[in-house]
């Protein structure tokens, strides 16, 4: 297992299409939402809390050098392949959060001390740095210990393993085996310049995707069989599948969703409930690991009691869904729970006239006027 585990390490397990579509879509999906900071008022109702420091950080510019979306599809893709996402605190001479920037979890080393503090080492452009835990964000992932979460790459080096064997053993037999579509015979011997001019006519007429169709004139015996794939060649193929597969079960995406399945999973309402269980049983425990993350390491004891939070708004995706978006605004302002105007601001529209009061189905009336007329009855 160790020796599979080095060599995983030493080569880029995103080389398999099935790796790398699984980490680009979690990741990407992640980075496409906003990171927001909350407040509680006393009346229990939260608020963007866009005066806080951490709020355009995470929202915006968590640094100098990287957007928003650059910075939380590293910290994700980083917990997908090796199970630990890290992130350089940086303070200004007040002591708040100036800059969060992401480090590579590659060679990262962590232990802690007698004293009982977390330390982080590691080397970046040739230079060692030494941080505590106060200075440093770190996203455990599944496994691993209170330390360190598990490394993806490692815990399933065998899967990985069998992946990368089969696709390097498919690439060997189509770039060195000879794969004809099909084979000539005669049964009277060819000599030299026979053979020649047979192969040259083969390859000026019939190869290439414009002679593709184009019927052969056969004479002197010719015969033409045409080549079939092998029962082997078939099985390295279902193979191939089966390892695309496995790799989507280990980061729990739908194989749909990267282009595996059948055609009744990629289509229809089957690519619905994909998509929907991709949502609630893959991407919320990841967000949520995220949130409490951020929220224990860079809010103060004394924030989180006051009611601050921070979280991933997932109404961010139902932005490319006009339909989805439409049926939700319904729904949440026909039963009070969003005014119209708070709808229109999700959409960067401005506000209308009469658009802060809550509305309840019956009639569309406000809210108080209900209350006060079953009140009156």
């Amino acid at each position: 297992m160790a020796e599979w585990s080095d060599r995983i390490a030493r080569s880029n397990p995103l080389g398999l299409s099935a790796t790398y579509a699984c980490v680009n879509l979690i990741a990407g999906t992640i980075a496409s939402l906003s990171a927001t900071v909350f407040q509680a008022d006393g009346d229990g109702v939260r608020r963007e809390a866009t005066r806080h420091p951490l709020y355009w950080l995470l929202k915006l510019d968590p640094n100098f050098d990287d957007s928003d979306y650059d910075f939380w599809e590293f910290l994700s893709a980083s917990v997908e392949l090796q199970g630990n996402g890290y992130a350089r605190i940086d303070r200004n001479g007040a002591g708040r959060i100036s800059a969060i920037t992401p480090v590579s979890p590659i060679g990262m080393q962590v232990r802690r001390l007698s004293s009982g503090v977390v330390q982080y080492e590691w080397v970046e452009d040739g230079q060692t740095w030494l941080r505590s835990q106060e200075s440093m964000l770190h996203i455990r992932g599944f496994g691993g210990d209170r330390l360190k979460g598990g490394s993806t790459l490692s815990m399933c080096a065998s899967a990985f393993h069998s992946a990368m064997d089969t696709h390097s053993t498919a690439s060997r037999m189509f770039a060195n085996s000879a794969l004809p579509s099909g084979v000539l015979s005669t049964e009277t011997r060819l000599d030299g310049p026979q053979r020649a001019e047979l192969e040259s006519l083969l390859q000026d007429k019939f190869m290439g995707a414009m002679n593709a169709g184009r019927p052969m004139l056969l004479d002197g015996g010719l015969k033409w069989e045409a080549l079939t794939i092998t029962p082997e060649d078939a099985q390295l193929l279902d193979s191939r599948k089966f390892s695309g597969e496995e790799i989507c079960r280990i980061f729990g995406v739908p194989p749909a969703m990267v282009g595996y399945g059948d055609k009744s999973s990629n289509w229809g309402t089957g690519k619905e409930a994909d998509v929907l269980g991709f949502i609630k049983f893959t991407l919320r425990k990841r967000l949520r690991r995220m949130e409490r993350a951020l929220m224990k390491q860079l809010l103060t004891r004394a924030e989180r009691q006051a009611g601050m939070t921070i979280e991933f708004n997932l109404e961010g995706l139902l932005r490319g869904d006009s339909a989805g978006r439409a049926a939700f605004y319904n729904i949440m302002v026909r039963i009070g729970l969003m005014t119209r105007n708070e709808a229109r601001r999700l959409e960067n529209l401005p506000p209308i006239p009469g658009g802060d009061v809550a509305m309840v189905q019956m009639q569309d009336v406000p809210l108080e006027a209900a209350v006060e007329q079953t009140g009156d009855e």
